[in-house]
């Protein structure tokens, strides 16, 4: 069908040059907090928490659920950051294009 032509080639470029991406990813941190900054949560482009910081004004033993809700959100905003973050810069490799069979952390 398309004799003589190879796309293994770029492909396989393309996916190198996409795994030294993810690896600088993974040594990023992008931070996430609640509560106007009552809880504040880090994580790495491995999508790991790294760092979690509380106030101790949001530590009361009457309103643990609030402090639990706190913590969910700073987590979810971190998340969010870290997949927006791995998105962008993996989409700039593929010129903004979604290529099947293409891993894309947190895409997906």
């Amino acid at each position: 069908m398309f004799k003589g032509l190879d796309l293994m080639g770029p492909i396989k470029v393309l996916q190198e040059k996409m795994e030294k991406v993810e690896e600088e990813l993974e040594q990023r941190t992008v931070e996430g907090s609640a509560g106007g900054g009552m809880v504040t949560v880090v994580v790495n482009g491995k999508l790991e928490i790294v760092d979690l910081k509380i106030d101790p004004q949001v530590v009361n033993l009457e309103d643990v659920s609030m402090l639990e809700d706190l913590i969910i959100a700073a987590v979810n905003d971190a998340l969010r950051r870290a997949q927006k973050i791995m998105a962008e810069e993996l989409s700039k490799l593929a010129g903004g294009l979604n290529i099947p069979g293409l891993k894309l952390p947190g895409l997906f």
